[in-house]
């Protein structure tokens, strides 16, 4: 069997970019992809970036992986030591050839991985607060993923919502007043959920490790379960003095790529979570042994997902195998925004309940692609 065709789709699903990447085959199998860049900016430099590494793909057999992923790295000059742009493009080719073998072996990509651990993932649901601006905003909108049965929440004390998107902090530094009101809103969410559900915070490494530290120090009441990038994801040195400094987990990894990107982390005890994005630090296998470092570390795993249900299937698939996994974020609410564009049959999204969710047990990735709804998002075809 060998690969014939790539194809490279770009558009707009609701507030998300998707760029997704469709391998064929001589055999008649396809493998289907995500970079994962659909929420911010790069899905254009994501998806020239998958049409520069497709050459490397075309007449190659689509089950040899990790020989993929060595040309990558040592033969494109920018796969050491790359970035989010480099390394969501690999993800996407990565992702689509894990796919193919999946169908090819009529198994899910879990089988190939060693199988599942775990059968029911915890989930957390994200993107639930909308515009919400007031801590009686907050509470009021908590009211939805507590109605559908989400036992975990995440979101960010510091955001401003313009419309559907999010303002984060600026020039790392913030008022008085808006520190007030962070924690009016955890205060807010917290006696809305009750006791028993667990509140995680994203500060979306936005503000100085001395002021996240005093924060935080405000956020401890609220028995906050993790907070996530409380500085720059850069600044490793920062994560582990807050690390060292606060009464809650630290959890970051979704502007890390590959094993080498969190390494540092991990030696320096800068976190005790980890969360590579299988979209964007190398793919599903990398995903795997950045979990495994984890572990070895003592660390959780909690894989990142920010983009389509494709991706968010991926990830289930890769989370079900890890002995350390911790939960799965998930996006429920993006399906209902305008312009969103339902390309993947039956979900992940819609299938969670009761705070738990089973990854797919359809072949490869498992999920089935409405094609005729994104063929206008077709953008290059190499061959």
């Amino acid at each position: 069997m060998k690969i014939t065709k790539v194809d490279v789709f770009k558009g707009r699903s609701g507030k998300l970019n998707p760029v997704l990447i469709r391998i064929s085959t001589d055999a008649g199998l396809e493998g289907w992809g995500e970079a994962g860049v659909a929420y911010g900016k790069g899905a254009s430099a994501a998806a020239g970036m998958i049409c520069d590494l497709a050459p490397f793909l075309i007449g190659t057999d689509p089950t040899a992986i990790e020989a993929f992923l060595t040309q990558c790295r040592d033969h494109t000059f920018w796969g050491k030591n790359g970035g989010t742009i480099f390394h969501a493009a690999v993800s996407a080719c990565e992702m689509a050839m894990w796919d193919i073998l999946g169908k090819q072996l009529q198994v899910p990509i879990r089988t190939l991985m060693g199988g599942s651990v775990i059968d029911d993932l915890p989930c957390y649901a994200n993107g639930w607060y909308e515009a919400s601006q007031s801590p009686d905003d907050f509470a009021r909108a908590v009211e939805r993923p507590m109605k559908d049965g989400f036992k975990a929440i995440k979101f960010y004390p510091l955001g401003q919502m313009v419309g559907q998107n999010m303002r984060h902090v600026s020039r790392r530094q913030i008022s008085r007043a808006a520190a007030d009101l962070a924690v009016d809103r955890v205060r807010a969410v917290r006696d809305a959920v009750g006791p028993d559900v667990d509140i995680m915070l994203d500060l979306s490494g936005g503000i100085t490790a001395a002021e996240v530290i005093r924060l935080c120090e405000r956020f401890a009441e609220f028995d906050i379960r993790f907070v996530e990038e409380p500085v720059d994801p850069a600044d490793i040195a920062g994560l582990a003095e807050v690390s060292r400094s606060v009464a809650m987990p630290v959890a970051a990894g979704e502007r890390h790529y590959t094993r080498d990107g969190f390494r540092p982390l991990m030696e320096q005890r800068a976190i005790s979570i980890a969360q590579p994005d299988p979209g964007n630090t190398g793919g599903l296998a990398e995903t795997r042994k950045i979990a495994a470092m984890a572990e070895a570390f003592g660390m959780l795993c909690a894989p990142h997902v920010c983009a389509s249900p494709l991706m968010t299937e991926a990830a289930l698939q890769v989370g079900a195998t890890l002995p350390n996994f911790m939960t799965m974020e998930l996006y429920p609410y993006f399906r209902h925004h305008d312009g969103w564009v339902d390309f993947v049959r039956t979900p992940a999204e819609t299938r969670a309940a009761n705070g738990m969710i089973r990854p797919s047990d359809a072949p490869g990735i498992g999920v089935e692609i409405e094609v005729p709804l994104i063929e206008h998002w077709h953008v290059a075809s190499v061959t």
